[in-house]
């Protein structure tokens, strides 16, 4: 009810509004434009008013123009037209021309100019309705990579270019931190909520191709950009500024940002660089969105009024490129480069639907217990690692994985053996990272803290399977359909007989494992020596994985396959 009164009050303040753009129009005597005559005479006492949404950093140039639109005396049947913009992201229109009843729109608008044509051919993918069939292109700016000016002449000096791969976590480049001559954190805008970031997922994508590593390659990319993704371009560029946790901080945004970032005076501006295999160009393309005819026709004027040279040129005032991307801006400055980007031509719309589907299936957050083996199997020495055991050297990865997991995930930690009768001991309850259990540290901190601090006993016996069974059970109470839910399980593989068998865990989790409220189970086996027949079966039932790993780099690997796995759920094959 109360959703519904505040729907009812947003729609009245837009009407009021329009409203009072129609009395101020008539008022100057001036009004008009569309039914295809321009230059009638039209009637500003009952107006068309077209309400139209606009990208956040477009609509500036979108409102100059509706401010002379509605001083042209264009009308349709007679009755002048009047637009009125708003700065709105592009998933929130999405959303409201899908029909969707949270985080959307007062009233849905009549057009719409979002920063890019795959929001539009989404809408039209999962069948939005009235939605018309061609667009008009307003302006481009191509994708580049921003920095301090500073830090631009540290990277050269370094011979560090700009380049795709860069947006990968340094584990995907075998490393476990960039060097000093690279940026430490290259951060990427929300592809949920903004252009550049879907256009970043497509260049990831394109960058690591295809197949196993690259799924790899690609959940860790989604993993890392969670973490330091922001709503907006204006966001993006002030964390280059704050120099309190990141060093050498770049942002993936549009050149147009850069160039309004630059307005304001700094001793030390943002610089554009162009990625060395070639950038992407975000358009900004403008579609009619009414479901009544004669709003329809008003925005359909406004769209031919959107391809005049004034607007054109108006876009490119204020930091835009053509839309056809061959003129530049106006007064770009030093930090802006003059020459037109060489674009990725490889990148095409089709590759940039699958990336935006490829982060939907990644980036929900995660509901995950880990459940780590201290039993003896654990504490068996690995070979050339200086006498560190397995279950050591499977936490350091651990502590490596835990990076990649963005703020608003929900994780706990088990450990299990046979030790005193108690086969599995509750460190850390399920919850989110950034929320204490219990006492002052967070739970993230106090994971860190235990992949340090942790150790397997030589003497205890393995509880596996009845600790992996005790671990589903934990999930699925605690199961969130908003999240994907993980049970991942570190282990050497080895149970010692002191609970049910293999055969009786994998009747349990047939019997308990719900389709409709699914609890993967992955498996992290370290080591050769293991069951694998019944730990296959154990994932299998729950359409989960087994990996094995021997050392930490690998765990990483396996780890990351184990989330990639979401890309072709439900039809994943059985890992070799």
């Amino acid at each position: 009810m109360a959703a519904g009164i505040a729907r009812r009050r947003r729609q009245a303040r837009l009407r009021l509004s329009l409203a009072a753009v129609a009395i101020a129009v008539a008022l100057v005597g001036g009004v008009a434009l569309v039914s295809g005559r321009v230059g009638d005479s039209c009637s500003a006492r009952d107006p068309v008013l077209v309400g139209v949404a606009a990208a956040v950093d477009i609509a500036p140039v979108v409102m100059e123009a509706a401010g002379r639109f509605n001083r042209s005396r264009t009308g349709v049947d007679g009755r002048c037209v009047l637009v009125q913009v708003t700065e709105q992201p592009p998933a929130t229109v999405l959303r409201t021309l899908l029909g969707g009843t949270a985080g959307v729109l007062g009233s849905r608008p009549d057009g719409w100019i979002s920063d890019s044509s795959a929001w539009i051919r989404l809408a039209r993918k999962q069948g939005a309705a009235d939605l018309a069939g061609t667009e008009t292109v307003v302006a481009t700016s191509p994708l580049v990579f921003a920095t301090r000016k500073s830090l631009a002449r540290r990277f050269a000096m370094g011979s560090t270019d700009m380049n795709w791969r860069m947006v990968f976590p340094a584990t995907t480049r075998g490393r476990i931190r960039p060097n000093e001559n690279e940026p430490d954190v290259v951060r990427v805008p929300d592809p949920s909520l903004a252009g550049a970031g879907i256009a970043t997922v497509a260049a990831a994508r394109d960058v690591v191709g295809s197949g196993p590593e690259a799924d790899r390659a690609l959940t860790a990319f989604v993993r890392w950009a969670q973490a330091g993704s922001a709503p907006d371009y204006r966001s993006m560029l002030a964390t280059v500024d704050d120099r309190s946790f990141w060093k050498r901080p770049v942002v993936i945004v549009p050149e147009s940002a850069v160039w309004a970032h630059n307005r304001l005076p700094s001793d030390d501006p943002v610089v554009a660089l162009h990625p060395r295999e070639g950038t992407i160009n975000l358009d900004y393309p403008y579609v009619v969105t009414s479901s009544d005819e004669t709003k329809a026709s008003g925005s359909r004027a406004f769209a031919a009024w959107l391809r005049s040279a004034e607007t054109r040129e108006g876009a490119r005032r204020a930091g835009f490129r053509s839309a056809d991307g061959s003129l530049g801006p106006y007064s770009p400055g030093p930090e802006i480069p003059t020459e037109a980007p060489r674009t990725r031509p490889t990148i095409l719309p089709a590759m940039i639907d699958e990336a935006l589907e490829a982060w939907s299936r990644l980036a929900p957050p995660t509901n995950i217990l880990v459940m780590a083996d201290t039993g003896r199997h654990m504490a068996e020495p690995i070979r050339g690692r200086k006498g560190r055991n397995r279950l050591a050297v499977a936490l350091e990865a651990a502590r490596l994985g835990l990076q990649l997991f963005p703020d608003s995930t929900h994780m706990g930690l088990w450990d299990f053996s046979s030790a005193k009768g108690e086969d599995q001991r509750e460190r850390v309850s399920i919850g989110p990272v950034v929320e204490p259990d219990g006492g002052q540290v967070v739970r993230r901190g106090r994971l860190e803290e235990l992949t340090r601090t942790l150790r397997a006993s030589p003497k205890e016996p393995s509880a596996l399977y009845d600790s992996i069974l005790a671990g589903f059970r934990e999930m699925t109470k605690v199961y969130d359909e908003e999240m994907n839910n993980t049970l991942v399980v570190i282990t050497a593989g080895k149970d010692d007989g002191k609970g049910i068998s293999g055969a009786d865990l994998v009747r349990a989790l047939r019997e308990e494992w719900d389709p409709e409220a699914p609890v993967q189970v992955v498996v992290l086996a370290f080591g050769t020596d293991l069951d694998r027949a019944a730990l296959t079966q154990v994932t299998s039932v729950t359409n989960g994985s087994l990996h094995v790993a021997q050392g930490p780099e690998e765990i990483i690997d396996v780890f990351l396959s184990a989330l990639a796995r979401r890309l072709c759920h439900p039809t994943c094959r059985t890992p070799a």
